[in-house]
């Protein structure tokens, strides 16, 4: 079972490093590099057995208050041709904090059951 999450970690590490190297246009692409690329190395930290469960507890405490944050009043989906680029470009950006919240809550709820917390 333990091979079963270190591949987890693996892939999430390729996956959010993918995401930080897309992020190259954005008008904001520091901020979005910067995001990715945390959760890439958390990810890489969690394979390697490196990392504390309150580490990624507390990026998806973060990611999760900016997907509501960012999260537009008017979501119209993420196609550039659904509607309003701001708006669409809020929606990718909000939705992509979720995953990540997503997954740092699973890595911190798969240590903390390690360590039976």
């Amino acid at each position: 079972m333990r091979l079963l999450y270190k591949i987890i970690g693996f892939l999430f590490t390729l996956f959010f490093a993918w995401g930080a190297i897309v992020q190259y246009n954005d008008p904001d692409a520091f901020i979005w590099i910067a995001v990715y690329v945390f959760a890439a190395i958390i990810s890489l930290l969690f394979a390697l057995d490196r990392v504390k469960y309150i580490i990624p507890l507390i990026l998806g405490v973060v990611c999760f208050i900016g997907f509501v944050y960012l999260y537009p009043s008017d979501f119209q989906g993420f196609d550039l041709d659904d509607g309003d680029i701001k708006t669409v470009e809020l929606g990718r950006e909000a939705f992509g904090l979720l995953i990540i919240a997503i997954v740092m809550f699973f890595y911190s709820f798969r240590l903390g059951k390690k360590l039976k917390v």
